[in-house]
């Protein structure tokens, strides 16, 4: 069923590569095979052990035997969750390409869905040369889809998404090679803890320029605003928490003593990029760089939840890196929808929308209001765990988490009001129409999932690791 999830959506790909559909039969294919996903990971979700804990739906087959190396893929309790992010998401970004009509549908659908594959792969990898390969196939489909189907200004952020990227993924091959030949296997159910300094900042390099994490964040805003905006839905939502999986899963899990050593820098770096990230979304001049610059703050939150190392933190760190997911995805498709009515994201031009377009104003509400973090949203549920969980690593750092809170709200509240409220803006016609029914099957699945969350946080918060050994299970490597 793993291998399943992986090889649906690349065979998919390679299907409507290589016969010659028409758009609505490439993005009717690529819409079919992405909700077999969804439907294929509901049934592993329901007979998933979570009583049991430990690796299920394994597979393993040798691929380099004198290295040791194997196609080995599994999922804990947590990553199931993150597979179950990504099909929704994807799913929700295909359907909403193939209504907006893009252009080479053929060979758009197919990179969405290599692009789905590759993510899925991450989250299942147990080996890790198995897990930097589907890192890097990550980078071959958002290299193609931003380049050439994003905005004026494409070809500078593929430039500066790429540049960074290489940069960390050839600092993580070094230390995969350097670790993996160390003990004498690639294994990640297997292979032993380092105490390498330098290995473990190789690994945590890589990963803090795909989150991104303060100062290493140049890449954001244009890959953020020139994407096409189901391509921006992906990237904050689910490839953002590639990296924080990739801190959880191997960064503090297989070096508990450079962890401890470099935990206080990180949390600086985090700290710094959540209240940076928080100003610069509340001065954001359109909806995109809100969104953009939030998801900046986010992260930082997130990485506070893993690195506080304990019970509350990390499951409060599962639990928002969906919520985020769901959020950020939601926000950027329906930037896309606003940008598709006034021509325009800037914040000064699109005032007044919720006039005449109640649809519009309830999901962009609904949405916004989860966002905030009010008490019995999904949202407060994650943040407050996380809070408290970094609170019994020093009071400073819940005290700096809790004034980004605050700012959220601020930036929250001001781009609801300015894209909804105050005076019609001068790009806001009576031609812009509400919500169309196809916009609302794309948004409304990931609305109504985020209130399920919300009504039940602990369907994730307390189904993420071992009853109540979160902090254990990262310290056995969730053996």
């Amino acid at each position: 069923m793993t291998t399943l999830l992986i090889c649906l959506p690349l065979g998919a790909a390679l299907v409507i590569w290589a016969l010659p559909l028409n758009r609505v039969s490439a993005g009717s294919l690529a819409l079919l095979a992405a909700l077999a996903e969804v439907g294929i990971w509901i049934q592993m979700l329901v007979r998933f052990h979570f009583d049991r804990g430990g690796l299920q739906f394994s597979e393993r087959r040798n691929w380099f035997s004198d290295l040791h190396v194997s196609y080995h893929v599994g999922v804990y309790a947590f990553s199931v969750w993150l597979v179950g992010l990504t099909v929704v998401v994807m799913a929700a970004c295909i359907a909403y390409a193939f209504w907006a009509g893009r252009e080479r549908a053929r060979a758009y659908f197919g990179l969405m869905l290599f692009l789905d594959a590759a993510i899925v792969g991450v989250f299942v990898a147990q080996d890790l040369l198995l897990f930097y390969a589907f890192f890097e196939a990550m980078l071959i489909p958002l290299y193609v889809l931003v380049g050439v189907w994003g905005g004026a200004g494409r070809m500078a952020a593929t430039l500066k998404f790429v540049l960074y990227t290489m940069a960390g993924s050839l600092l993580m091959l070094a230390s995969v090679i350097v670790y993996g030949l160390s003990k004498g296997t690639f294994d990640l159910t297997r292979i032993g803890t380092s105490g390498s300094d330098w290995i473990f900042l190789g690994f945590a390099a890589a990963f803090a320029i795909k989150a991104p994490l303060f100062p290493l964040h140049g890449w954001l805003p244009d890959a953020y605003r020139e994407s096409s905006p189901e391509v921006s839905a992906v990237l904050s939502g689910i490839v953002s928490k590639v990296a924080a999986y990739g801190f959880l899963r191997i960064a503090i899990t297989k070096f508990p003593g450079p962890t401890h050593d470099f935990r206080v820098p990180i949390l600086v770096l985090a700290a710094i990029g959540l209240v940076y990230g928080s100003l610069l979304a509340f001065r954001a001049p359109d909806f995109r760089g809100v969104v953009a610059y939030s998801s900046l703050a986010q992260m930082g939150l997130i990485i506070f939840g893993v690195f506080s190392v304990n019970d509350l933190g990390l499951n409060g760190a599962v639990l928002q890196m969906i919520n985020h997911g769901l959020i950020s995805a939601t926000l950027f498709l329906l930037a896309g929808m606003v940008e598709r009515r006034t021509t325009t994201g800037e914040l000064a031009r699109i005032g007044g929308m919720a006039r005449g377009r109640p649809a519009l104003a309830t999901m962009l509400m609904t949405t916004g209001i989860i966002a905030l973090a009010v008490p019995l949203s999904s949202a407060f549920a994650g943040e407050f765990l996380i809070l408290a969980g970094i609170f019994r690593r020093g009071w400073g750092w819940a005290l700096v988490g809790g004034v980004a809170i605050v700012l959220a709200a601020m930036y929250m509240l001001r781009l609801i009001s300015a894209v909804l409220h105050r005076g019609i803006g001068s790009s806001v016609t009576d031609a812009a129409l509400d919500l169309r029914p196809a916009e609302l099957g794309v948004t409304v699945p990931l609305v109504a999932c985020l209130l399920a969350l919300s009504a039940w946080p602990a369907a994730i918060s307390g189904h993420s690791f071992a009853p109540n050994h979160a902090s254990r299970s990262v310290a056995q490597g969730f053996k």
